[in-house]
């Protein structure tokens, strides 16, 4: 059951929360530049999958924040349990998947949740209202048999009582904010007769279109061009500045990232294994893995007859590291 915020009940009690699962995970000694308002809080989330072998474990012991009008980005190699953290938010995960952990939301509107403890009717009105997510890959996520300003408006009516007539303007006017020419023309084609930007736009006109205080974006510009990629960025960080939006922003580039985050998580094997603000990430890298990734990005000085830079597989340690600070704001998995 969701607790109301009154006189700021609600973020207190979720930055309680957070402090003391921070100071159990981490030992942190440094809590200067700790922002006091969190709008979501993951904390010790684990994943597994059942299979012949046994439970695969696709997330282990994952736990970061996301403050109000923040972003951070989710970064990792394929596999590497990032998407699988984010359908884990949303409680979008097959049956059969094991989940330990809690992950709790706060906002004016719904007060303090566990998103886990949610009942599923609850979780729906949540969902696309309070939290949105932009899925990857956006031919296969719309409905080709729809026309996209249905598919906008089918979002209104799911979480307002309106008209047809109603949610279709709403639809327009949430494809006209996404930057569609001709939006109530366009809103009457099919998924097929637009452009792959085009397409990326709806489905960031979707999660929009009712006003969410959370914004997951799971690989939104993976499939398109380097130019197009641009333009969805800065779409993006206009909607998020103009609606004062949280952001959980998930690729594989870090160049992406720098360009959209205010703080990095770096996810290796189901782990956590550094996080910090982009700046410290991009200037130190503390762990292997982080050095791998950024090494492996070619520049326009890497001779052209070299071979791409390569991540070596990394051995997951016998015992669970911590996340150790190693610099202000700055955690690894490292050894101390």
């Amino acid at each position: 059951m969701a607790v109301r915020p009154e006189n700021g009940i609600c973020r207190e009690r979720l930055m309680a929360d957070w402090l003391l699962s921070i100071l159990a995970i981490t030992n942190f000694g440094n809590f200067g530049n700790l922002i006091m308002s969190i709008l979501l809080q993951v904390d010790r989330l684990a994943i597994s999958f059942p299979s012949q072998a046994g439970a695969v474990a696709a997330v282990r012991d994952v736990s970061f924040s996301i403050p109000e009008s923040g972003t951070l980005g989710l970064v990792g190699e394929s596999g590497s349990g990032k998407s699988v953290t984010a359908l884990a938010i949303l409680r979008l995960l097959p049956p059969q998947a094991e989940v330990s952990g809690e992950v709790k939301f706060c906002s004016p509107d719904v007060g303090l949740v566990s998103l886990g403890l949610m009942p599923e009717a609850e979780m729906r009105r949540l969902r696309g209202a309070s939290i949105s997510m932009i899925f990857q890959e956006p031919m296969t996520a719309l409905n080709p048999m729809m026309r996209v300003g249905d598919q906008v408006a089918e979002v209104v009516r799911a979480h307002h009582k309106s008209s047809r007539r109603e949610a279709w303007q709403r639809a327009a006017e949430a494809l006209r904010d996404v930057a569609i020419p001709e939006p109530e023309r366009r809103a009457r084609d099919y998924p097929h007769q637009l452009s792959g930007g085009q397409r990326q736009r709806v489905m960031i006109a979707m999660a929009l279109v009712n006003r969410p205080q959370l914004l997951i974006a799971d690989e939104p510009t993976t499939a398109l061009d380097v130019t197009i990629q641009a333009q969805i960025l800065d779409l993006l960080r206009q909607l998020r500045e103009r609606h004062k939006l949280a952001m959980l922003f998930i690729s594989h580039d870090l160049g992406v990232v720098s360009k959209v985050a205010d703080h990095v998580a770096v996810m290796y094997a189901g782990e956590i294994v550094e996080m910090g603000a982009v700046e410290a990430i991009f200037r130190s890298p503390a762990h292997a893995y982080t050095r791998g990734l950024m090494g492996a990005i070619p520049t326009l000085n890497t001779p052209r007859s070299a071979p791409l830079a390569t991540v070596a597989a990394q051995t997951p340690p016998s015992a669970p590291q911590p996340l150790i600070e190693v610099t202000p704001g700055h955690w690894a998995r490292v050894s101390p």
